[in-house]
């Protein structure tokens, strides 16, 4: 999400862009990435805890940064944008990609 873009409008076009490209309930790959720091990363893994999620983590070369893979069964484009912002508000200085 570009810094000037206001995150409902983001959150708009993402909703129309998943309406036309995929199949509903679908999977759907989730990208984060935090500073290497154990609680953050746990913190991710903990909002997507119990939906049958597959959590891949991978260190950047210098330690930094955490790169956190989430492939999870979502049910509509609404349930994937409430995950994007239960990340968000919950995980200081998350970027999603």
């Amino acid at each position: 999400m570009s810094e000037k873009q206001n995150p409902e409008e983001f959150y708009i076009k993402l909703k129309a862009q998943l309406l036309d490209t995929e199949t509903w309930p679908s999977k759907y790959l989730y990208k984060f990435i935090v500073k290497s720091d154990l609680h953050k990363i746990a913190e991710i893994e903990a909002l997507f805890n119990n939906i049958g999620a597959v959590i891949n983590t991978i260190e950047s070369k210098n330690g930094k940064y955490t790169s956190i893979s989430v492939h999870v069964l979502m049910q509509d484009p609404d349930a994937v944008i409430i995950k994007y912002k239960e990340v968000a508000e919950n995980v200081e200085g998350v970027i999603s990609l």
